[in-house]
């Protein structure tokens, strides 16, 4: 998405990014490796890998990975926190343009960052790339946005204070959209519960985070934080507010 500056717009919020964006639950490995016979043998690609966070998922579980990432403060964000781990190679990539050898990978994952590509020429970079026996898995924490009286105040807070929320927000495709991508190849969903325990503070890094979310200096930034306060307020139990999510994966052959 080149008009929401897909490769840049997170360079300012590195810090926030690697200390309270969310994990991605060992569920959902055990799931992919249970149904699919994929294996710590398998040499992985994680494709707009960031921070690492998923990558570290892959990392516990024994594989081998190579994490692709075309923005430099993110992917040396990477390579501080994973760099020690002889597993773990961090090149500066694409999706479209990985800089991968043919046939080179057996498995891709793309944690939060699909909706971000070019899908058609993400499909045939990663034809190229995948082994014969390789397969795709297609990643999101996807935020509740109802069911809870604080996650009902969040969503309403990013309509009312996001720079440009309802035009990044949620973009996640769908599964018959997911289908559509994968064609004949489309293989299996998956859908498990996530979530984040946030102190105050938390919260708000959570909420900095998010590349919509106005920085300090901007005319929106003390309004959104005072509203943050007083839902925290509103909200929390023990001092703590459920940040809820489901993860979803999408695994298919790319043919």
């Amino acid at each position: 998405m080149t008009d929401l500056r897909s490769t840049e717009r997170f360079s300012d919020r590195v810090a926030e990014y690697v200390r309270y964006r969310p994990d991605y639950p060992v569920a959902m490995l055990t799931w992919l490796q249970d149904n699919f016979g994929i294996t710590p043998a398998w040499q992985v690609a994680d494709i707009g890998a960031g921070t690492g966070i998923s990558s570290k998922l892959l990392l516990d579980g024994g594989y081998r990975v190579i994490a692709v990432e075309p923005n430099a403060p993110m992917r040396e964000a990477a390579e501080n926190w994973l760099g020690d781990e002889p597993r773990f190679t961090a090149v500066d990539g694409r999706a479209t343009a990985t800089g991968l050898d043919d046939a080179s990978v057996d498995l891709i994952t793309v944690a939060q960052a699909f909706h971000w590509f070019d899908k058609d020429a993400a499909r045939e970079e990663f034809r190229r790339i995948l082994s014969a026996r390789g397969l795709a898995a297609i990643i999101w924490n996807s935020r509740r946005l109802v069911s809870t009286p604080f996650l009902e105040g969040y969503e309403a807070l990013l309509k009312q204070y996001g720079t440009d929320y309802t035009s990044v927000a949620e973009r996640y495709d769908d599964e018959p959209a997911m289908r559509a991508w994968f064609g004949n190849g489309y293989l299996a969903m998956g859908r498990f519960d996530h979530g984040q325990l946030l102190d105050y503070d938390g919260l708000a890094g959570r909420l900095l985070s998010s590349s919509y979310a106005p920085r300090e200096g901007h005319p929106q930034h003390q309004p959104m934080m005072r509203a943050l306060r007083e839902l925290f307020d509103r909200c929390a139990v023990s001092g703590r507010i459920s940040f809820d999510y489901d993860t979803v994966i999408y695994v298919g052959k790319i043919n």
